[in-house]
């Protein structure tokens, strides 16, 4: 069991620089991006006390990228029509 929460505690740490890594991508490459952040559902549990979990982290990050991409898809749209 200890190499399985170790393993875990690895894989959140990874997850949570992953996180940084982006939000801070976004902060200085995307700031009219960046400030709808604290409007993201996913940053705003449905529940009091939220279990914050490997899937919870993966799932945060997954939005962030999602939230990225297609920004940066519909700003090339955007541009090539004009």
């Amino acid at each position: 069991m200890r190499n399985f929460e170790i393993r875990m505690m690895k894989k959140l740490q990874q997850l949570t620089k992953e996180i940084n890594d982006l939000t801070l991508k976004l902060e200085q490459e995307y700031p009219e991006l960046y400030r709808y952040l604290d409007e993201n559902p996913a940053t705003i549990p449905a529940i009091d006390h939220p279990e914050l979990t490997v899937n919870t982290f993966s799932d945060y990050l997954d939005s962030l990228k999602a939230l990225l991409q297609t920004y940066i898809e519909t700003h090339k749209s955007n541009n090539l029509e004009n």
